[in-house]
């Protein structure tokens, strides 16, 4: 409860009424559906490009204004959760920011998400947090940026790499099965007077006709 009065405040601050009161709004009664994706990273895998050329490094604390748009995420920064990465323009422009967590970091994952993912096993990874800043979408940038933020930690002993994503949010479904990634799991969250309910569950035949034809075809 302490951390959501801090984020509400903060976001006050800011000025952003409206993400706030959709927030409670969504937490006084809401039911929303989620893909969980997963990649074999044992399996051979051609890197999408981006209409420009990208550079992968760490996240450094000045990219921070980069991303002040990114309200879903506020906060994980301050969490100090290994491993976030940006990507750049050469010209060393922040346009991309994306998480990729560690199985080791699993009680720093819960104390932000709550109960949002299943538990990583050790040979699986966590991508989560992606956010392309707004100048700079609608140039194929996420699968680009994402397939070569996995590589940088293929090296690890692990295989797969989970994801998810909202049912409805095509754009991001189609960039992240650009990236090699395929449902195995559907997420049901639901939220009744600030109570909130996490199940997971096979994904629906109906669920994967309609991912076949949204986002492969």
């Amino acid at each position: 409860m302490k951390n959501i009065l801090i984020r509400i405040v903060d976001l006050i601050k800011k000025g952003e009424l409206k993400f706030m009161v959709n927030g409670i709004s969504k937490r006084v009664y809401s039911k929303n559906k989620a893909f969980g994706l997963k990649r074999d990273l044992n399996l051979p895998f051609q890197n999408p490009n981006a209409k420009l050329n990208l550079l992968i490094r760490p996240f450094k604390s000045e990219d921070s204004a980069y991303f002040t748009m990114d309200l879903q995420n506020n906060g994980l920064i301050e969490k100090e959760i290994p491993y976030c990465y940006v990507a750049t323009t050469t010209e060393n422009t922040p346009c991309f920011r994306q998480w990729l967590i560690g199985s080791d970091q699993q009680d720093s994952i819960k104390e932000f998400w709550g109960e949002t993912f299943p538990v990583l096993r050790k040979d699986e990874l966590l991508l989560e947090g992606g956010f392309t800043t707004p100048n700079f979408r609608h140039n194929g940038i996420m699968p680009a940026a994402i397939t070569r933020i996995i590589d940088k930690r293929k090296h690890l002993n692990v295989r797969w790499v989970i994801t998810f994503v909202g049912i409805e949010n095509i754009p991001s479904l189609k960039g992240i099965h650009r990236s090699g990634f395929k449902p195995y799991v559907l997420r049901i969250e639901k939220w009744f007077l600030f109570k909130r309910t996490v199940i997971f569950e096979e994904v629906p035949k109906e669920l994967m006709d309609q991912f076949s034809n949204d986002i492969i075809s």
